[in-house]
């Protein structure tokens, strides 16, 4: 048997004793001054109450127990999931490098898949990437966070070939979506600018199979339909020039509707046009209405809480007790209303902090945000506002409403906001390179801010080692990741779990090592790609 709040336990203890000790003298000079009336009242005020005292005593320590959260017992929770299959195929050819969008159509691809991946959980994932070559970087998975890491990680240079060849990609991403066995839909997207090198009829001719298959294709379609020219840009994001084709004359690319429409013809598939805001919802939206397979999901907890039970004892003691007199019913009517309101206590759960519990980090900020302009909760409606906001990407509000809770009088609300000010500032670090140094120098003093208050913050030290490392390279992207747990984390109250079988530098080790073998293959997969695409006719 665990408890929450063992001390309790004695102070409530001593708080027994006290009080049927005093439950005890008052009966007896109760009987007393029965007594003095007549010799039969007295006899009748010692045969009432006997057990008074006992049942005071053992009403309050069975009211402390419960108060104390005694948990024991295992419970089986059995949850119902539905999922389809779907694989996310992206354009990274370098067409998909121009800016005709912010801040880039490559970009907006990526950023559109990872809220597909964020918002579909419980759906099996695939994730293809294709330019003169298709290649399946996942199968068919459910762990987002991995999904995430490739999506950000797609760039022209993993390719080997340039050039665009769509029709592999189609053919690829249905061998996959038709391996994955199950009965449930199977959808294919496609994020694209249409500018494909195949030919138009192998194009159909895939299109078509997508259809006889019975997979459902949804193209996304990227950039304008303006002609523009593919910047080529730096490691630090500086202009080098812009692509040219073999003769030397400058490449134009724009979205190629005509290709997207016969495309979409062929497979009875849905456009989603490139100007909306937010293609990734309707993405959502077209998949809503399509067959899902339940799935059937167990999880245990260890440790289950049982204090209704201490005071539902001490309920049934005390009405046993007051119906054996009258007089004492006020009691049931107190203890009533005790019980009553620490059950409420323990199964109400805040509807923001259970959408944060369940991951659906968008709607949690909703509901923080809610509360924020009811002006519910003070700092900590700020703070969980700001960590919601930056858990979904969105660095404005984040930055704005940690920024607020960083002035906060609560010294532990204002270093969990630091902290998450400083992994903010390290996230900007690695995508906005125009300001690098800039956010890397924000971060340092955020974290340096963290430690005074509380310097054995092991997570600020490793961050802060971090970003100085960055700052001696003075160049944007970082080999390690930030740690985004431990000082900052979710809601107040509310923790995240560790994954099982892995410890952090376990965890850490690999995936430093993995960085350097994607930094190597890179490296080689650049020098090749001129060779090889100089035998290419377009290589965009």
């Amino acid at each position: 048997m665990l408890f929450d709040s063992p001390q309790l336990i004695s102070f409530f203890g001593f708080a027994a004793a006290l009080a049927g000790v005093c439950a005890f003298w008052a009966r007896r000079a109760r009987v007393r001054r029965a007594l003095r009336w007549s010799p039969d009242l007295g006899s009748r005020a010692a045969r009432a109450g006997r057990f008074g005292p006992a049942v005071a005593a053992a009403v309050v320590f069975l009211a402390g127990l419960g108060l104390a959260g005694p948990r024991w017992g295992r419970s089986v929770v059995t949850a119902e999931r539905r999922g389809l299959d779907l694989v996310l195929a992206v354009d990274i050819s370098r067409s998909m490098l121009a800016e005709d969008v912010e801040p880039s159509r490559l970009g907006r691809a990526r950023e559109q898949a990872m809220r597909l991946v964020h918002d579909l959980s419980g759906d099996r994932i695939g994730l293809i990437a294709f330019s003169g070559h298709s290649f399946i970087l996942s199968p068919l998975t459910t762990d987002a966070a991995a999904l995430r890491l490739l999506i950000d990680a797609l760039h022209p240079d993993m390719a080997s070939e340039g050039g665009t060849e769509m029709a592999r990609a189609l053919r690829q991403g249905v061998d996959l979506l038709m391996g994955g066995g199950g009965i449930a839909d199977r959808v294919l997207v496609v994020f694209t600018d249409g500018e494909a090198h195949d030919t138009l009829s192998e194009l159909l001719e895939e299109a078509e199979r997508v259809r006889r298959e019975g997979v459902r294709l949804i193209l996304v379609a990227e950039g304008g339909d303006e002609a523009v020219n593919i910047p080529l840009r730096g490691p630090g994001g500086e202009l080098l020039g812009f692509q040219e084709d073999p003769e030397g004359g400058l490449v134009e690319t724009r979205r190629r509707d005509d290709i997207l429409r016969a495309i979409a013809d062929a497979a009875h598939a849905p456009i989603v046009a490139a100007g909306l805001p937010d293609q990734a919802r309707a993405v959502r939206e077209l998949i809503a209405g399509y067959r899902r397979v339940p799935e059937a999901t167990t999880s245990r907890n260890e440790s289950v809480p049982r204090g209704w039970i201490p005071a539902l004892i001490a309920s049934a003691v005390l009405l046993a007790h007051a119906l054996s007199r009258p007089t004492a019913a006020l009691w049931v009517v107190v203890l009533a209303l005790c019980p009553t309101s620490y059950l409420r206590a323990q199964g109400v759960r805040n509807p923001a902090d259970s959408a944060w519990v369940r991951g659906e980090f968008r709607l949690a900020a909703e509901r923080y945000l809610e509360q924020v302009r009811a002006e519910e909760g003070g700092d900590t409606a700020w703070y969980n506002l700001g960590t919601a906001a930056l858990a979904i990407g969105d660095t404005a509000v984040a930055r704005r409403a940690l920024g607020r809770v960083a002035r906060s009088v609560d010294p532990e609300l204002r270093r969990r906001a630091l902290y998450n000010l400083g992994l903010l500032a390290l996230r900007m670090a690695r995508r906005d390179s125009t300001r690098t140094q800039q956010w890397v120098e924000e971060a340092i003093a955020r974290y340096r801010e963290v430690l005074l208050l509380d310097p054995s913050d092991r997570n600020a030290k490793w961050n802060l080692e971090l970003a100085l490392r960055q700052r001696r390279r003075g160049e944007g992207g970082s080999e390690e990741r930030p740690r985004a747990s431990g000082g900052g984390g979710g809601p107040e109250g509310e923790s995240e779990a560790p994954a099982p079988g892995l410890t952090l530098e376990q965890a850490l080790q690999i995936l430093e090592n993995v960085s350097e073998e994607e930094r190597q293959l890179r490296r080689m997969l650049a020098r090749s790609s001129a060779a090889r695409e100089s035998r290419r006719g377009k290589n965009w």
